[in-house]
């Protein structure tokens, strides 16, 4: 009793199967009386057929075999009606329809194989995704934190695009968001150098430009090692923004490394924080250090700060225009995190009209109230 069970549940393992069989089932009925009633000269036997290849767009191969062989008994019941089982005709007919019963069952469990793969595939890379971009807390110091990451390739889930969340030594939060040249599984090991460089220095390093410096340097030493240099032997180079956020200071800084600038949402007011001093991508190994600079901007409690890759900005609609984030944050009437991620996913993805073809990383950071603020004086 508990085989037979067993049995009944695999072939009924999809939920869609208990309902949608009905109608295979329904087919061999209709088509099996038909054919009975029809002059001998009609043949519609062939049409059972239809039933396992209707049963293979929603179940499984034992379910669409358990089909395949219910219509090849039906043919076999059909023959035994009309002139026997010694006709050519009729052996021709069951002959055929075994085949293609078949045949339809080969391909469902091919598909579902197939499809097993690529579950396995989605799972590894989500593993993976989980390990070389951690997720950041919801909350870390005094900043509350929303995160998006949209891969173009949606087997692996994951591309080129970093960031992270990390505390400093100070009181005060180191965050990072980057984008590697090339896109996918390639760009994997190059995002892991630095994201691994960027944990362990922003505890470490006391500045942001000794942080960043120690970003280029790691990077340097190993993309060699971890780039896929002989199917793409041009620059390895990473866009970054750094920045340091102190608990209790309202001034923050940012080292732009050839990154898109953030936006600053205060008082329902969007401001584009173009660095003064930007520093070349990292990867350009034979600059010198003191080239990384930062630069200071205000972020008081309640404003928003919204990193972002160049995935968004450069999302094409069907018609070829951009995406114009800037005026679409100034829309929003969002007053989190959360709530401001939302619209600009819907949006974005109505934009675009499908999945982004490259890949977009969103990093949204609020300042919530921290005790004994300083506030810059501002010229």
């Amino acid at each position: 009793m508990g085989v037979r069970r067993a049995s009944v549940d695999r072939l009924l393992e999809q939920p869609s199967g208990r309902g949608l069989v009905a109608i295979p089932l329904a087919l061999i009925v209709v088509i099996t009386v038909v054919d009975i009633h029809s002059p001998a000269d009609v043949h519609l036997g062939p049409l059972l057929v239809i039933a396992p290849a209707l049963t293979a767009s929603f179940a499984g191969p034992w379910l669409t075999a358990a089909i395949g062989v219910l219509a090849v008994a039906a043919q076999v019941f059909i023959a035994l009606l009309h002139g026997g089982l010694a006709t050519t005709n009729h052996i021709s007919q069951i002959a055929a329809l075994t085949v293609l019963s078949a045949l339809v069952v080969f391909v469902c469990y091919v598909r579902e194989r197939r499809g097993r793969q690529l579950s396995r595939a989605r799972s590894v890379a989500e593993a993976a995704q989980r390990v070389l971009l951690r997720p950041p807390p919801h909350r870390i110091g005094p900043l509350r934190v929303s995160w998006l990451y949209l891969a173009a390739e949606d087997e692996t889930q994951i591309g080129g695009d970093l960031f992270a969340i990390a505390r400093a030594a100070h009181p005060g939060t180191r965050v990072i968001i980057g984008d590697v040249r090339g896109k996918g599984m390639a760009a994997i090991g190059e995002a892991s150098v630095v994201l691994s460089a960027f944990r362990e220095g922003a505890h470490r390093c006391a500045t942001l430009p000794e942080l960043t410096a120690v970003l280029e340097e790691s990077f340097c030493l190993n993309v060699e090692d971890v780039s896929d240099t002989r199917h793409d032997p041009g620059e390895h180079f990473i866009t970054a923004l750094v920045l340091d956020i102190p608990d209790h200071d309202a001034q923050a800084q940012m080292v732009n490394c050839g990154h898109c600038p953030p936006l600053l949402v205060h008082d329902h007011q969007v401001t584009v924080l173009h660095s003064r001093r930007p520093a070349p991508p990292l990867g350009m190994c034979s600059l010198p250090a003191s080239s990384h600079r930062a630069d200071p901007f205000p972020f008081e409690t309640g404003d928003i700060l919204l990193l972002y890759t160049d995935g968004v900005i450069e999302a094409r609609s069907p018609t070829g225009a951009f995406y114009p984030l800037v005026e679409r944050v100034a829309s929003f009437s969002a007053t989190s995190p959360d709530a401001l991620l939302r619209n600009i996913h819907d949006d974005l993805l109505a934009h675009v009209g499908e999945q982004p073809t490259d890949d977009a990383a969103l990093l949204v950071i609020e300042r919530t109230a921290s005790h004994h603020l300083h506030r810059p004086h501002l010229e």
